[in-house]
């Protein structure tokens, strides 16, 4: 079909409108608004078509491949992106036969065409960042990387880039030169600061493993106290255990502190750390009656027997005078009591005796005598441990008094009630 036929075409309903007695300038324009009307219904009607054939082609030939990334591009709606480019192609070709008469008209459609095949182009490379993370997200290696914020920093400069040459098309303006590169550098900077900031943040988080997808984290700066379901390029998602949300910026990671738990998690054991304040006027020397009752004890009688040859055998060689107990070497309920809770702690199974394992004495506060428990759990899983950890000081507080110690407790209004009660009583 040669150019006269088709520029016979491009005329023939101007031409009739003008027969009609419509002027040429009202039949120009009408027969642009209709052959626009026929081009876009023509291009609808082939996008559908092609889109259809070609996503279901793309299906039946996912189905058939054990590879999954092929269904990941079917999710991200790839097939459709590419179907879409084959009526834009026809477009850009029948423009200039259907619209011969109007070489300014062809030149913006043009444009448009244009502009329409860049962000095409930027959503097909979104689908297919989209799959590559997807995809790798199943990978056990990339489980704990942060794809997301990689995805969004490179979209940001596709995005970027398409606006570039969308504003080149319809201005026409170099942006190669240098003044525009450096005032688009300036602007970019401004603008996407925090995303800069973000990005860099996710990079030194995965090259470091500060963070990873899974991670049990506690952030008292933002109230987070959870584990960690989302890395992107602005904030880290984290579920707290009452099933809330909280968003943490990325770059906070590396310029605050925070608490990454994972190290327990893959260690043999969850650590207890906790103490039972003593009062100090309860802890006095042991005499030998009151040995001989704390040998009734078996976790502890060995001890009290090995301590008690020890603490004989010093005092017989220095020839202490034992009138008064505070001469020489003698055993306190304390101490006996120190050596009871250790004793046990050995004896529980439930904690791990080749890790570190002590109970200490810490130095006398204003509530009494800090007697610290610290050792770990086989079970690490929080509510296990925390029951394990119960018990074990269910049992200590209940063992204190055989001791003839006393906890301290702040004293409440009833308690102050009561003493001045008894003090008027007594005068």
């Amino acid at each position: 079909m040669n150019q006269d036929k088709w520029l016979s075409y491009s005329s023939f309903l101007r031409e009739y409108f003008i027969e009609l007695g419509i002027g040429n300038a009202t039949a120009s324009l009408l027969n642009i608004v209709i052959s626009l009307i026929i081009v876009a219904l023509v291009a609808t009607i082939i996008d559908i078509i092609f889109r259809k054939v070609i996503v279901q082609a793309f299906k039946a030939f996912s189905d058939k491949t054990k590879s999954t990334f092929d269904d990941f591009l079917v999710e991200s709606n790839f097939p459709r992106y590419i179907a879409h480019f084959i009526p834009v192609l026809i477009v850009w070709n029948v423009i200039p036969y259907v619209f011969q008469e109007y070489p300014d008209l062809i030149s913006i459609l043009h444009k448009v065409v244009l502009i329409f095949l860049v962000v095409l182009s930027v959503l097909v490379f979104r689908s297919i960042l989209r799959t590559i993370k997807n995809y790798g997200e199943t990978k056990r290696k990339y489980q704990d990387k942060p794809l997301q914020s990689y995805v969004q920093v490179l979209m940001i400069f596709a995005w970027g880039t398409s606006i570039f040459f969308i504003v080149n098309l319809l201005t026409n303006y170099d942006i190669k030169s240098i003044a525009t590169l450096g005032a688009v550098s300036a602007a970019i900077l401004l603008i996407f600061k925090d995303t800069i900031l973000g990005f860099v943040a996710s990079i030194q988080v995965s090259v470091n493993d500060i963070v990873r997808m899974g991670d049990w984290i506690t952030f008292s700066k933002y109230g987070a106290d959870g584990y960690v379901t989302e890395i992107n390029l602005a904030t880290v998602r984290v579920q707290n255990f009452d099933n809330t949300f909280t968003t943490v910026p990325t770059y906070s990671l590396i310029a605050d502190s925070f608490q990454n738990w994972r190290g327990m998690q893959e260690s043999k054991g969850r650590r207890i750390k906790r103490s039972i304040y003593i009062k100090q006027n309860s802890i006095k020397f042991m005499e030998e009656a009151d040995l001989n009752e704390l040998k009734n004890i078996e976790l502890i009688a060995p001890y009290i027997n090995h301590r008690e040859k020890e603490v004989c055998s010093f005092n017989r060689n220095i020839a202490t005078n034992k009138s008064l107990l505070i001469n020489g070497r003698n055993q306190t309920n304390l101490g006996v009591f120190r050596a009871y809770a250790e004793s046990f702690l050995l004896e529980n199974e439930l904690i791990n005796p080749d890790l570190f394992l002590m109970v200490r004495h810490l130095a006398p506060t204003d509530k009494g005598i800090p007697i610290e428990i610290f050792c770990f759990t086989y079970d690490k899983k929080w509510e296990n441990h925390e029951r394990i950890q119960a018990d074990i000081f269910d049992h200590l507080i209940a063992a204190v008094p055989y001791f003839d110690l006393e906890i301290f407790e702040s004293p409440t209004g009833a308690d102050l009630s009561n003493a001045i009660a008894n003090n008027v009583n007594h005068k």
